[in-house]
């Protein structure tokens, strides 16, 4: 007989005592065997104290940000199955039997919760961050060659060896975004499952900056494709260098030979100076591709090491 999963749920929290009670009961509800973190994240109120008495495991994070939380709950936990899962009561907790079981029969990797609200609800989302969710979607699936559906949801089952592979060095909220893009570059296993999704209990008030953390994850997908896609990143740089070189520069070589002189002189030089930054960018690119997989194969080594969820 096999021996069961062992399952850890790590719940990411900042002064979120009037939700962490009842997201520590409707997790052990779904899914009584498993192990609850409550990672407290330097809060000011009764969240450590409220988790404790619900029956969770709190540990505290005392550098501020999700990201943080999620890298010393990634290096501490040891399970083969991990629940990540956000500690303001906004996610399902009844959908989590259903995730864990398609990790384990597809097997896959990682499952996105992919959030989801019945017809003639109102949207528990902010009109800003679900425009930008979506725009995020099209541009990350778009430079990456993968679909996703939410990609700045909170709630994922991962396995082991996708967890011990994730580098995790988003400090913030970022890390939803360096997930996804981790998923993609790695090409492991995924799936997507419908989650419920609804709006914050009373007293409880969203962290989430509109436009400040928007601007953060958009730096990071700039940071992402810059190291995860090099050649992509730095051809278009060095292939606009080049075009802007040729167009101040050809009517610079016309005028040469036409009349043997080079009556503009800065301008030639700016092309040349130009046309050698292009060339540098593409050869950087080269350089940099080469070394991403080099990094790829070694992460995907490591990714092997581990065990498939079972």
């Amino acid at each position: 007989m096999s021996t069961p999963p062992v399952i850890a749920a790590i719940v990411p929290c900042y002064n979120e005592e009037v939700a962490v009670g009842k997201v520590v009961a409707d997790l052990r509800a779904a899914v009584p065997e498993m192990t609850i973190y409550v990672y407290d994240n330097n809060s000011s109120d009764r969240t450590a104290e409220v988790a404790a008495a619900a029956g969770a495991i709190v540990r505290r994070e005392e550098r501020k940000g999700k990201g943080n939380v999620v890298r010393r709950a990634f290096a501490d936990i040891e399970a083969d199955i991990y629940v990540m899962i956000d500690g303001d009561d906004t996610y399902d907790a009844a959908a989590l039997p259903e995730m864990i079981r398609t990790l384990r029969e597809g097997p896959y990797d990682h499952v996105l919760g992919v959030r989801t609200q019945p017809e003639g609800v109102q949207s528990a989302y902010r009109s800003g961050h679900e425009l930008g969710n979506k725009g995020f979607n099209w541009l990350v699936g778009g430079i990456f060659g993968d679909d996703v559906s939410d990609m700045l949801s909170g709630y994922r089952v991962m396995s082991r060896r996708f967890v011990k592979s994730f580098p995790a060095a988003s400090r913030e909220f970022e890390i939803e975004t360096e997930l996804t893009v981790h998923v993609m570059s790695l090409r492991v296993p995924q799936a997507e499952v419908p989650v419920g999704f609804k709006d914050r209990p009373e007293g409880s008030e969203s962290k989430l900056r509109t436009y400040h953390d928007g601007f953060r994850i958009l730096n990071l997908v700039a940071q992402l494709i810059r190291h995860e896609r090099p050649l992509f990143f730095y051809g278009i740089l060095g292939s606009l260098l080049l075009l802007i070189a040729l167009i101040i520069g050809v009517p610079v070589v016309v005028e040469f030979f036409q009349t043997g002189l080079v009556p503009r002189f800065p301008t030639a030089i700016l092309a040349v100076a130009l046309g050698v930054m292009g060339a540098l960018a593409w050869a950087v690119g080269l350089v940099l591709d080469g070394v991403l997989k080099a990094r790829r194969e070694s992460s995907r080594l490591n990714y092997l090491l581990h065990r498939p969820p079972a």
